[in-house]
């Protein structure tokens, strides 16, 4: 399945989160731990924006059934820049865009019942010239990579 935003990288005046993310979006991705653990899933995304803040409600399915509800609230702060929260992320994170590539990194607790398996992700989002984004993040402990996931979105 191919979807496109319709606008070229330029035309849309760079890569902005509400811009892309306003609406109805899909993703489809994968998660690759270095222990051998992978998981694949899908993502369906809502996401509001009120002229300051994004708020993006994220269902995933896991290919073992396994379903999960995620929410970030990202809050405009400046040209090409936001504040996100989500309530496994512990902190904040701090968006940076430049052209077509969001930066950003934080740190989640993994383990729902709060026995502190503590990783941090470094996400890099880039808007591709088909109008899908790919965010690719490298997952780290202690400093030490331990996990890939790679997710594409897709306009809906």
């Amino acid at each position: 399945m191919t979807l496109s935003l319709g606008l070229a990288p330029a035309a849309a005046g760079g890569f902005s989160l509400e811009r892309y993310f306003a609406g109805r979006t899909v993703a489809v991705g994968s998660f690759s731990a270095i222990n051998g653990v992978k998981r694949e899933f899908t993502v369906d995304l809502r996401g509001k924006w009120n002229g300051k803040t994004l708020t993006l409600v994220e269902d995933f399915v896991y290919d073992n059934g396994e379903r999960d509800r995620k929410t970030w609230r990202f809050e405009k702060i400046g040209k090409n820049r936001y504040r996100g929260t989500r309530e496994d992320v512990i902190g904040e994170t701090l968006v940076t865009i430049s052209g077509d590539t969001a930066r950003f990194n934080y740190l989640v607790d993994l383990d729902a019942r709060g026995k502190g398996n503590r990783v941090r992700f470094y996400d890099t989002m880039k808007l591709q010239s088909d109008g899908t984004v790919l965010n690719k993040a490298l997952v780290t402990k202690f400093g030490f990579p331990v996990a890939l996931t790679r997710v594409e979105f897709q306009r809906r």
